[in-house]
């Protein structure tokens, strides 16, 4: 799966790199060290413009755990940030979304866990690792969007009536991340991004011939200190290497 994930080109460089429109003025997301569940996390997506008909690439926050439209309630957001491949195309909430509304969620790399057993002189715990493109380029991570109207606000012209929330496709993970965790997410190469955001490509066939391993599987994988387990924290130092405590990580 992918649970968490680095985050922090500026909105200025996302705009340049996906061809997007600017956000508006009163959307903000910060950079994040640590993205996790229910987060507001930036998106590329291509809608139409309400006055002119007319397709717009654009940059805006989103919040990472998909609520499908005809949920009663939002509680189980936390739960749906990612979405298999293998059965997105049918489930029931994802497939709309897979035929028409497909973004891409930027991302600097993602964490995974490793199960280490315990020793003679230590506990056993899970080893994060930071997975990334080796060139440092963007990682145009798979996603899929939703719109859900809040019952609870009377007025549907509040920005507050509707979540515009989000999920992460994911794949069996074969390369150096496989040797963390069995999942990965899937992502885009430059030249697909066209056809991955225009809503009126809806084959499900096709759709899924421009899903690749990020970065073309040329990842590096690196472990990182256990102060990201915890949402709490916050910062570029928890892309540091662990600090050493007599112990032997074993690595991927």
């Amino acid at each position: 799966m992918c649970g968490r994930y680095v985050s922090t080109r500026s909105p200025e460089d996302l705009t340049g790199l996906f061809g997007a429109l600017a956000p508006s003025p009163d959307a903000v997301v910060p950079p994040s060290w640590n993205v996790a569940p229910t987060d507001p996390v930036w998106a590329v997506l291509e809608r139409a413009d309400r006055e002119t008909g007319l397709l717009e690439r654009r940059l805006r926050p989103l919040r990472w755990g998909l609520v499908p439209p005809w949920s009663k309630d939002p509680g189980g957001a936390a739960r749906m940030i990612n979405a298999r491949v293998e059965t997105v195309a049918e489930k029931p909430a994802y497939r709309r979304a897979y035929a028409k509304r497909r973004c891409l969620l930027p991302a600097d790399g993602f964490y995974e866990w490793q199960a280490v057993p315990a020793t003679a002189t230590a506990k056993a715990y899970k080893q994060p690792w930071f997975i990334s493109p080796q060139d440092g380029a963007v990682m145009a991570m798979a996603g899929l969007y939703e719109f859900w109207r809040d019952p609870a606000v009377p007025d549907e012209d509040d920005p507050a009536a509707w979540w515009a929330t989000c999920t992460v496709i994911t794949t069996e993970a074969t390369d150096a991340a496989g040797r963390v965790h069995p999942r990965m997410p899937l992502a885009l190469a430059p030249a697909d991004y066209d056809a991955w955001l225009d809503p009126s490509h809806q084959d499900p066939h096709a759709l899924r011939t421009l899903l690749a391993t990020p970065a073309g599987g040329r990842l590096e994988v690196r472990a990182v200190g256990t102060a990201v387990n915890s949402v709490r924290n916050n910062g570029p130092e928890l892309l540091d290497a662990p600090v050493p405590d007599g112990g032997v990580v074993s690595g991927p």
